[in-house]
């Protein structure tokens, strides 16, 4: 079973940077850098998808979009571990 699921909101446990890929040392999201912070800890989100690593059935990834700005508004969802999600914002 899931740590979470499709629908849940959940908050940024730590600050969430894009990772480069591996192979290359390239992000993996167009359009930014790797190093790049995807989310602040904790910004709210809301989980979209659960999947998993070919290589890795056991590690769960949860897609994940996280609000941008005052409004709410969610941006695209990202890929984030258990780890790095939280039904409660982190403690100041």
């Amino acid at each position: 079973m899931s740590d979470f699921q499709p629908g849940d909101r959940v908050f940024a446990a730590l600050d969430l940077f894009n990772d480069p890929l591996e192979e290359t040392g390239e992000s993996a999201i167009p359009g930014l850098k790797p190093g790049d912070l995807l989310a602040p800890a904790g910004t709210r989100g809301m989980v979209v998808n659960v999947g998993h690593v070919e290589a890795v059935p056991e590690d769960e990834i949860y897609l994940v979009s996280f609000e941008t700005g005052p409004n709410g508004k969610l941006a695209e969802p990202i890929g984030c571990l258990a780890g790095e999600l939280s039904y409660q914002p982190p403690a100041p």
